[in-house]
């Protein structure tokens, strides 16, 4: 079952619309502007943009691969802090490869041996991860500037076209990621594309999330909860085998409230490939549309994390591959398990798996899709 939306488009073509909806407006308020975010090796200046609800919760977002930079929420005491990790300026985006906060596509996750088959043709990809291609190739979305247009002090869109061919992927592809801050304190992540040629997608947002507030601590201690009573296993590769598995009697069992260092580190073959979890999560649902697929408890600040999501899946992350080398905010060194992700998304090498929901995108449709990560305390 395809769970995203997929639309027939009528008329001038969604790519063009884009372009347009996407040019700076004149009229906007001082408090609006951008500030700078520093330059790439190329010179290029990356533009950082702030959002900011009633309550004062903050998300500061840059043009430069659609990246969240941070996110600042309320503690039970109401002292905000930032829950996500990331870098001061655009270098470290450029040259990190943790892919933090970053909006990644084409095809978010990895594609088995870096190619698929689409309509008799094969595609051959960027290779960065092992024999796979991972998270959009060499140059994925995380790594390119988007244009960008505020379109109140509590949303932003941007938008980016990928040509055709751009690390192996067929169509020029017109994407456009709209992020709302609401009052209710939840950040709202819209996600729109068109295409002009039979292609494959799947994007998501690679936040890494601390709600501690302080990336010296690990997460293991954070409460979670998936709405996912089934999973997709992995080889020795990362790439899912094709079985959907029950994670009953299983480490990766979420269904009901789990510290999350509870069992990430028991004699399990799949915590052993993935060193610690690094698994696709098929979320529990009754029909399409959006639904709570995540929560997760942070006992001693008390904050609360909630996902909602219309994809069929979520990628379950527990920072296995941070090892101290990525220096980030305030220099800080980011170390083992110190953030996890939740990356709502389809199923990893759906394009190789043909009993997995579809990502083929055609000419006429449009890809819609909505994440929301809403925060409380208690």
């Amino acid at each position: 079952m395809n769970v995203v939306k997929i639309v027939t488009v009528v008329g001038l073509s969604a790519a063009l619309l884009f372009v347009g909806s996407c040019k700076p407006k004149a009229e906007a308020s001082s408090e609006m502007n951008p500030t700078t975010f520093g330059k790439t090796a190329d010179g290029k200046q990356a533009l950082l943009y702030v959002l900011k609800n009633k309550s004062g919760m903050q998300a500061a977002i840059t043009n430069y691969g659609a990246t969240l930079v941070s996110l600042k929420t309320p503690d039970r005491q109401g002292k905000f802090a930032d829950v996500i990790l990331g870098y001061d300026n655009v270098p470290g985006y450029e040259n990190g490869k943790a892919y933090f906060g970053g909006t990644v596509g084409r095809y978010a996750n990895r594609i088995g041996k870096s190619q698929f088959t689409l309509d008799g043709t094969t595609y051959k990809l960027a290779v960065n991860d092992g024999a796979n291609s991972l998270h959009g190739g060499l140059k994925g979305f995380n790594k390119v500037f988007w244009d960008a247009k505020l379109l109140s002090p509590t949303s932003l869109q941007l938008h980016y076209l990928s040509k055709d061919g751009e690390e192996g992927y067929p169509g020029n592809l017109s994407v456009l990621v709209t992020y709302t801050l609401t009052d209710n304190n939840e950040l709202k992540i819209d996600y729109l594309a068109t295409t002009d040629k039979d292609t494959v997608l799947n994007l998501t947002n690679h936040a890494y999330f601390n709600l501690t507030g302080d990336p010296k601590n690990d997460v293991l201690q954070h409460q979670l909860t998936l709405y996912a009573s089934r999973f997709t296993p992995i080889d020795s590769t990362l790439i899912p085998t094709g079985e959907i598995r029950s994670v009953k009697n299983t480490p990766l069992d979420f269904t009901t409230d789990t510290a999350i260092g509870a069992r990430i580190n028991q004699d399990d073959e799949q915590l052993k490939l993935a060193k610690g979890y690094d698994h696709n999560f098929v979320i529990d649902r009754s029909s399409d549309g959006s639904v709570k697929a995540a929560e997760v408890y942070e006992p001693t600040s008390g904050r609360v994390l909630d996902v909602y999501t219309d994809q069929p899946g979520i990628q379950f992350y527990t920072g296995n591959f941070l090892n101290g080398t990525e220096k980030g905010k305030g220099g800080q060194a980011y170390n083992y398990r110190t953030a996890f992700c939740l990356e709502t998304q389809h199923f990893p090498d759906s394009p190789n798996k043909p009993d997995f929901p579809s990502t083929e995108l055609k000419p006429g449709q449009q890809y819609r899709s909505t994440t929301v990560y809403k925060f409380s305390a208690r």
